[in-house]
This record gives C-alpha cells, sequence and structure tokens, in this order.
C-alpha cells in the first residue's frame, strides 16, 4: 500500500506493511496488578500510544495486537474509546514466540480469523510497551528487511555483560564494543519468519525471545542491523513509566503552529510570533483560510504538534475558532494527547476602545468548556493594535 498524501515521508516503496505488536505480558517485573501494557500514562494505557505510533503511518496496512485472553475486552474497549482504527485484536499464547506466531497466523490461517487479512509483503513486529517508536527507524527496518530478509534495530551496550561460574564468581566479560542490544522494532520478509515459526522446536517456542534469530536458525537469513535511537527503550519497571509520562509531557511543548488569515496585517503578527519563538521551540507558521480544506493544515494535523496560535481579526472570532476545533476533531491527535488552541483576536479597528460583548464571551467561555471534554483546550486573547 503506497503512502497516503497525508504521511509526512514519502514511506518504503512496497506492496503491504502490516505490523505485529505482542502485548500479552503480565508485567510480574512492573509489580502491582495491572500489566504494563495496560498501565496508565498521561490518563491513557501504554499500549494505546504504541498502537496511535503505527496507526499515523498511512503505509502500514494492518495492526494486530496480540493479548492474553483475560485481557482481550479490556483491549477492545481501548480500541473504542480512543478511535483506533485498522487494528485486529488476536489472542495470545502462553510465550511470547507463542503469541507472535498467533500474530503472524491471521495473515495465513483462518483459525484465527473470520476472514484471512490479505498477507503483508513485509511484516514488522514491535513491542506494545516501547511507545516511542518513529516512523524513520521503522522505514529503515522495512526497507532493510525487503533487501535482506530479515532487520533489526539495534543499540550500544550500556553496561558490560558478564558470565558467572558454577560457584558465582566471575568466568569471562565480553568486549562491549563488539557487542549490541538487540531492540525493537524488528522487521521481515513475511514468508521467511512465517515459516521459521512454523519450524520452531516447542523449546524455541517457550523459552526463546529473539526473532531474528529464529530468522537465522530455521531459514539461514542473516538479518540486517539497523543503528537505533535512544528512544527504542522498553518499558520494564515502575520507573520507566515515570521516564515515559516525562517524555510525553516534554514532547507536548515542542512544537507550535501559528495559523493566520491571508490578510496582511493578521500575517504580520503572525510573522512576529514566529520570529519570537523560535529560538526556544519549534515553530511553523502558516497563513490560510480556514473554511478551505488545506493540505498543509492537515499534514501539520497528522505530526507531531500539539499546541496551536490562531491569529485573526474577524469579530466573530469563536466561528473561526470553531472551524479549527472541528478539523482539530476530525483528525483525532487530540485522542493522543491534550490539544491547546489559542485563539487570539486582533483589533486593528480605529475605535478608541475596543470592549467584547457579555453575551459574545459567555459563549466563549461555554464553547471553551465544552471542547475541554474533548482533550482540547482553548484560550482567548485579545489584542489591541493600533
Amino acid at each position: 500500500m503506497e503512502p497516503s498524501s497525508g504521511s509526512r515521508d514519502a514511506g518504503p516503496a512496497i506492496t503491504l506493511v502490516a505490523a505485529v505488536l505482542p502485548a500479552g505480558g503480565s508485567g510480574e517485573r512492573l509489580g502491582g496488578a495491572t500489566p504494563k501494557q495496560f498501565c496508565a500514562v498521561q490518563g491513557r494505557p501504554l499500549v494505546s500510544y504504541t498502537v496511535r505510533a503505527m496507526e499515523r503511518i498511512s503505509w502500514i496496512s494492518d495492526i494486530i495486537v496480540v493479548v492474553s485472553p483475560e485481557n482481550i475486552e479490556i483491549m477492545k474497549s481501548i480500541i473504542e474509546k480512543y478511535g483506533h482504527k485498522r487494528v485486529m485484536i488476536v489472542k495470545g499464547g502462553i510465550t511470547r514466540h507463542r503469541s507472535i506466531f498467533n500474530g503472524l497466523k491471521v495473515f495465513a490461517e483462518n483459525e484465527f480469523s473470520n476472514h484471512l487479512l490479505q498477507k503483508p509483503e513485509v511484516v514488522i513486529i514491535h513491542d506494545a510497551v516501547r511507545p516511542f517508536v518513529e516512523e524513520d527507524i521503522l522505514s529503515k527496518v522495512v526497507m532493510a528487511a525487503k533487501q535482506h530478509g530479515a532487520a533489526g534495530a539495534i543499540c550500544p551496550l550500556v553496561s558490560t555483560v558478564i558470565a558467572s561460574a558454577a560457584d558465582g564468581c566471575l568466568d569471562h566479560s565480553l568486549e562491549r564494543a563488539r557487542y549490541r542490544a538487540s531492540e525493537m522494532p524488528q522487521a521481515f520478509l513475511f514468508d521467511i519468519i512465517y515459516e521459521a515459526y512454523q519450524q520452531c522446536t516447542d523449546y524455541d517456542l517457550d523459552y526463546g525471545t529473539e526473532c531474528l534469530h529464529l530468522a537465522l536458525k530455521y531459514c539461514k537469513t542473516n538479518a540486517k542491523l539497523v543503528e537505533g535511537t535512544a528512544d527504542l527503550w522498553k518499558v520494564t519497571y515502575k520507573r520507566d513509566l515515570y521516564a515515559a509520562e516525562s517524555i510525553i509531557k516534554d514532547n507536548l511543548s515542542q512544537q507550535v503552529c501559528v495559523i493566520t488569515d491571508v490578510k496582511e496585517a493578521v500575517a504580520q503578527v503572525g510573522f512576529l510570533l514566529h520570529e519570537s519563538l523560535k529560538s526556544q521551540i519549534k515553530v511553523e507558521a502558516i497563513s490560510i483560510s480556514l473554511s478551505k480544506n488545506d493540505s498543509h493544515l492537515q499534514n501539520i494535523f497528522s505530526g507531531q504538534c500539539y499546541n496551536f496560535v490562531c491569529v485573526n481579526d474577524k469579530k466573530c472570532a469563536i466561528q473561526e475558532t470553531q472551524q479549527l476545533v472541528d478539523m482539530l476533531e476530525k483528525s483525532n491527535i487530540a485522542l493522543l494527547y491534550p490539544v491547546v488552541l489559542i485563539s487570539v483576536h486582533l483589533d486593528i479597528s480605529e475605535n478608541i476602545s475596543f470592549s467584547i460583548g457579555m453575551e459574545e464571551l459567555t459563549r466563549i467561555k461555554k464553547f471553551a468548556r465544552e471542547v475541554k471534554k474533548k482533550n482540547i483546550l482553548v484560550y482567548g486573547l485579545l489584542i489591541q493594535n493600533k
């Protein structure tokens, strides 16, 4: 499936790509009764962030989430609540490899689905508890898998790996510079990884953890290793949840989009805002007519921007704000994080004083309260420009 016009990157030139997200872990190392994939981060289950990261990429056709039988209803409610699309839930097995195998079977065996999904050329395997995966690394492993049959992200080892002897003393250590930590995402030609799982022994399925090793062992496929980024880490312990929350909060404040109409005076204010903010955060300023379905604005909505400043000089500024809120709602970005919208009304009239009627003010406050329920935070600002 070719990327849609809404995709920010060209995407891999591949017929079909799907993703399998194993999410059947018990969260034993995390502690507590809730499995880590369902723990709330900023009020939203961790697995939902990972699904959304995949969902935002137009060239991924199907997203298979594999969960333990007792958590299927929980996963269904998450999909419904957050409006996830292109997602199928599959019952997991008793181990990681058995769960992944079940996820792959929906493309090949009717037993695991009411109808077979179209078999992808390449399948991505990615942990549901690694929420910060970006399109760039996904594209790299997919393209490498198409060329080499298998590919996976790696990162440098942080600590030296040692082996202990039977008496508990040091036996030997590995030369850290020669080794890498295997991370996710990984990608495979579907036929290769599916054949590998079909040939697996019960021992591999019950005790193995590395998918790249299965492709090498059973299909003689040497995976291409792709340097990953520091944000591919896996939420494992309780402290990781706090770290994830901190990263999400930080991401929310990294970018702002300044939207103005095409009038010269208003566009000038947008330019001045851009110039004053650009040294502190990433700023994009655009001049458009909100009455038109602007593709540039739609691309911004599909990106990582959650802060918007809308500048206008219209007497009824709330109408333009409502238009922008409608567009934000349709884009579904407020399902993931809170969206901040600051509506700036620029008064460039010749009147000596500017005032807004109580009726209009009440309407604006009521509107802001209503859209807050939809995770969109609206603020108003009046500027008199003489």
